[in-house]
């Protein structure tokens, strides 16, 4: 007969102990959980991005309804446990009472309320769940609206940068001198506050609140000092303590927090409690880690098998918009410790290592982070450093010429801790992949959670992954660092843009870690492009981060001299333009003049110091690059159509034109070219095009994903379309999705082959307000698309650019 099993709290503590339960003894225990919250488990660290907006609460479930209902959970969410009775052993709610053989309570912690006036005004809220979230969220869509977070500690600053990426004007008020100072030295607090202030927002340390003003609703807060912050929403992030009430009630023991000993029992022997709410060894906790390890000890404790709870040292990594800290251990030294400090004020980067004994006693990294796991395991490690100690500060690629850039991870033991947010050691990693045939990064994620929550650490899942398959693994994962630059992919720099608000290629190297200071040829143009697609109208092009061709808006040919292309709207020309192109032929001395490919003109051997002169010309006669140099749109080409030929359906030619005008100058991940056929006949070759139409007499069909290069592939069907509007709608959206989605230098037909065209369909057919969505950001961006790139500054002012009419078209 199954013993009946009640656990109190449904958080990540009493979650991750039932995952251990139904792993080591399925079936054992009849389970009835109960939460307070109208929903179950869910990453409480990651409140802070759905603050921001970088995750909605479904991605951060970690126990859906599937998973309660296939291992036979009673849900009793939303029912708060108001007594426990230890001698019926029955707990009570408003809706009866329910019997235990063994309980486990789990009632983690309280925000602790600053005890003021006008602490229970409207529109004062902690930050503990996803409640406080949603009001946090609907406070800042008030146009300025703004907020004040009591705290600068952990809490408070993840609050602070969250309301501020949803629009909020934040100040942060911290009692002590300095931010994060149980994290950090006063030398880091002061950098991170200069961080912060410098991304526009207010903080103010040695701030003693004295009232929340308002009448019928929070209005301000008043300092001891006189000082005034207006507030439309006060965030009371000033700490927390254990949840004890319950426990408190049925007289267990209880002094800060819930008592217990090794084997996580209170003084009841068939109550076990654990996470925030506990008190062992006259110590309470609050870092995930060790919650996790009570989980897994009480697990084996209510199976009857030995377990003890044993603390470890902990570290703290810090995830604020843009900025990057690490502390581990004794960091604030002391008479009988030495300090290691480098600064290198120009990166933003300050470590400081603390030793005693010839041991690292504690550690503090600002702006630099990747030596952190490193650190840590000298310090948990207890290893003497004194063969390393004038060089460990450097770091540990830098301990030996001939370090790899995998001898981090390589050196770390099993149980090294390489995903903070979930409690996952690298032997847990190794052991999945080697049980389950892992080959990727999401295989990880599914089988241990690893990088599935903010994502920091799938660098050193990676590394775990390569060291661990050796010659039999592949690299092609989603994750396989960019360059040598990084652990970061393609797709981890793309979000992470996103996610950190990040704005210039230095506060991206800065922020992500970069391991040399200005990058390399591989990496900066990626970064560029990434920049330039995530922040149109924002993000000044560096002209330096691109290809030598985009530098000269010109080919480079063998012979160091250039081919000059202009641009001739869908393979249209007229006498003017062509008179022009002689003209130049002749007045440079260009050797070769030939008709290419896409329906243009190439005038091929230019010289380097004639390229502005010959633009110049070019520009005069009112024709504009034809960028084909660039990771841009090349060319449109088109047949004749119905204007002109016998089997023509539709107006190609005018189609291709119009298409061209509305999407060049556009940067992308790699070259695009596009064709309009005015018939099945598909002279203009649509079907091996990046997008290819062809008309038919009842409209126009779309297809993606062509290739005529090296590697020839015929492209996919799309849909089929009646109109003109369509056709440029779905075109703009299929162009977005590609800008948004590619890795730089990935050409449409791969990225198709990767993503799947399902997924393609899904976004633009399927989804008709997704694809007007795209459609529209693809017209923003058009908006701030560069000017031609051959206009120079002593052109007449007065002289009408032909761009400058298109420009408005894409925003019609």
């Amino acid at each position: 007969m199954k013993q009946k099993l009640v656990v109190i709290g449904a958080g990540m503590a009493s979650g991750r102990a039932l995952e251990h339960l139904f792993e080591m003894a399925p079936g054992t225990f009849d389970v009835t959980l109960f939460g307070a919250e109208p929903r179950g488990n869910y990453n409480r660290i990651m409140l802070s991005p759905v603050l921001s907006g970088e995750k909605t609460y479904e991605e951060i479930v970690t126990h859906d309804a599937d998973w309660y209902a296939g291992h036979g959970v009673h849900c009793r969410f939303g029912e708060t446990v108001t007594r426990i009775d230890r001698k019926k052993k029955m707990v009570h709610t408003a809706d009866g009472e329910t019997p235990y053989d063994k309980l486990l309570v789990a009632t983690g912690s309280a925000p602790f309320i600053i005890p003021i006036a006008g602490r229970d005004l409207p529109g004062v809220r902690a930050f503990r769940d996803l409640d406080d979230v949603n009001a946090m969220v609907d406070a800042a869509a008030k146009p300025a609206a703004q907020a004040v977070v009591i705290g600068g500690g952990l809490l408070g600053l993840e609050a602070a940068a969250g309301l501020q990426a949803r629009g909020m004007n934040v100040t942060v008020l911290h009692l002590m001198d300095h931010l994060l100072e149980r994290q950090l030295d006063p030398a880091a607090g002061h950098l991170l506050k200069k961080e912060l202030e410098g991304r526009g927002m207010k903080v103010h340390c040695r701030a003693q609140t004295k009232a929340i003003l308002g009448e019928d609703r929070v209005e301000a807060v008043l300092l001891e000092d006189g000082t005034v912050y207006p507030a439309d929403m006060v965030i009371m992030a000033a700490g927390i303590r254990p949840e004890t009430r319950i426990a408190v009630d049925a007289g267990l023991h209880v002094e800060r927090g819930v008592v217990v000993d090794d084997a996580m029992q209170t003084s009841d022997p068939d109550i076990l409690s654990i996470g925030e709410c506990v008190e062992h060894n006259a110590v309470c906790y609050g870092l995930v880690a060790p919650l996790y390890d009570m989980a897994k000890v009480a697990a084996n404790t209510l199976l009857g098998e030995e377990a003890a709870f044993k603390p470890v040292e902990t570290s703290t990594k810090l995830k604020v918009t843009g900025v990057d800290v690490f502390s581990a251990g004794a960091f604030q030294g002391g008479d009988d410790s030495e300090d290691i400090v480098y600064r290198d004020a120009a990166r933003g980067v300050y470590k400081r290592l603390v030793l005693k004994d010839d041991k690292v006693a504690g550690a503090v990294l600002y702006g630099d982070t990747a030596d952190g796991a490193w650190y840590f395991q000298l310090l948990k490690d207890k290893e003497p450093v004194a063969d390393i100690r004038d060089r460990m500060i450097f770091g540990q690629a830098l301990l030996s010429a001939d370090a790899d850039p995998f001898s981090a991870v390589a050196g770390l033991p099993d149980t090294a801790e390489i995903c903070g947010c979930n409690g996952v050691c690298k032997g847990t990693i190794v052991k999945a992949i080697g049980e389950h045939g892992l080959t990727d990064i999401d295989g990880v994620k599914k089988f241990t959670k690893a990088s599935a929550s903010c994502g920091s650490c799938s660098g050193l899942v990676e590394q775990v992954l390569a060291l661990t398959l050796g010659d039999g693994y592949s690299g092609e994962s989603q994750t396989k660092p960019m360059c040598g630059c990084t652990l970061h992919s393609h797709d981890d720099v793309r979000r992470l843009i996103m996610a950190k608000g990040l704005k210039s290629i230095p506060e991206l190297m800065q922020a992500l870690e970069w391991t040399t200071p200005d990058g390399c040829s591989s990496c900066r143009p990626a970064l560029n492009y990434y920049l330039l697609c995530a922040w149109p109208g924002e993000y000044v092009d560096d002209s330096q981060s691109r290809f030598v061709n985009e530098r000269h808006h010109a080919n480079i040919q063998k012979d160091g001299t250039f081919s000059v292309v202009p641009r001739m709207w869908g393979g249209l020309t007229n006498p003017n333009e062509l008179r022009a192109i002689a003209d130049v032929a002749d007045k440079y001395e260009i050797p070769t003049v030939k008709v290419t490919g896409g329906q243009r003109i190439d005038l091929l051997g230019a010289k380097k110091e004639d390229l502005p002169s010959i633009w110049s010309d070019l520009n005069e006669a009112g024709l504009v690059s034809g960028h084909a140099y660039g990771k841009a749109l090349r060319t449109v080409k088109t047949c004749v159509g119905s204007e002109w030929c016998r089997f023509g359906t539709q107006d190609s030619t005018g189609m291709g034109v119009k298409l061209e005008q509305l999407t060049w100058g556009s940067w992308m991940p790699h070259k695009f070219k596009m064709a309009v056929s005015g018939c099945p006949r598909n002279c203009a070759e649509s079907t091996i095009k990046d997008f290819g139409i062809i008309a038919v007499d009842s409209g126009w069909e779309l297809h993606v994903g062509g290739n005529g290069g090296m590697k020839v592939r015929v492209t996919d069907f799309l849909c089929k379309v009646e109109t003109e509007e369509e056709v440029i709608e779905h075109c703009f959206a299929f162009i977005q999705l590609y800008r948004e989605e590619a890795r730089y230098l990935e050409r449409t037909a791969p990225w198709i082959e990767r993503v799947g065209l399902d997924h393609v369909k899904e976004k633009i057919l399927d989804d008709a307000e997704n694809r007007k969505a795209l459609a529209e950001r693809f017209a923003l961006s058009q908006k701030h698309a560069q000017d031609d790139p051959w206009a120079t500054q002593s052109r007449d002012p007065e002289l009408r650019r032909t761009y400058e009419p298109l420009r408005e078209k894409v925003i019609a």
